[in-house]
């Protein structure tokens, strides 16, 4: 899946330019990397929050066009504001085929529905949504798959038993820890307890008014006639 959008380049720097920049519905940007100098650009604000939405804009490489030349680039980084759907600032890193990218890829669960742990009664619990990874930009995969197919009830899937795709390697300090991606448990149930037959009530509250100064039991009060 190829994604594209349109960069373009920025001669102004600062709080005051890109406050008015954000005014006329732009976002001030940086795009790095790959031995060249960094460049100062703007972006259309709906076009990049539409692509923002989208799970392979953050974890594909991007093909921006930048004064009429196209350049590979990967969404390093975003601010938003902090209460409104608005993207303050945004960098890209630039491609080199040769060298090795490091990505968070997201993971998609498969064949949920069929998975043995849930037909008995067990329910999937994801403990990670993502993996890091490293790999050459051709080999960069959409997402890595992980199939649920086989699991049973109270058993997990590690990150080393992750089917990965050709040239993709997990980064050394997840391959490590070697964490839990994904289980299937019993849910909990909360049991309410019943009193057995017999069994001593628990104390309750007596609500009493006062009558000629005494605490008469509500109950009793209405049981009383009137003195004739």
């Amino acid at each position: 899946m190829t994604i594209e959008f349109t960069a373009f380049p920025r001669a102004q720097n600062g709080t005051g330019p890109a406050r008015r920049m954000r005014r006329t519905g732009k976002v001030p940007g940086i795009v790095y990397g790959a031995g060249k100098d960094s460049q100062m650009i703007e972006l259309d604000h709906s076009a990049l929050y539409r692509h923002l939405r989208m799970e392979a804009f953050h974890a594909s490489i991007l093909d921006m066009t930048l004064d009429g030349a196209k350049e590979r680039v990967l969404l390093r980084n975003f601010q938003m504001h902090p209460w409104k759907a608005e993207v303050q600032h945004v960098d890209f890193q630039r491609v080199a085929a040769d060298r090795k990218i490091h990505m968070k890829m997201p993971l998609h669960f498969t064949h949920a529905d069929v998975c043995p742990g849930v037909k008995e009664g067990g329910v999937v619990s994801h403990v990670m949504t993502d993996v890091d990874i490293q790999c050459l930009p051709d080999d960069l995969p959409e997402y890595i798959e992980v199939d649920l197919s086989n699991l049973t009830l109270g058993r997990s899937v590690h990150v080393a038993e992750l089917t990965l795709p050709k040239g993709v390697e997990l980064v050394a300090r997840v391959r490590t820890d070697n964490p839990v991606v994904v289980t299937v448990q019993v849910p909990r149930e909360v049991v309410v307890e019943e009193a057995a037959p017999g069994a001593e009530a628990a104390p309750t509250t007596e609500i009493t008014t006062e009558k000629a100064g005494e605490a008469v039991p509500a109950a009793d009060k209405e049981k009383k006639e009137p003195s004739k």
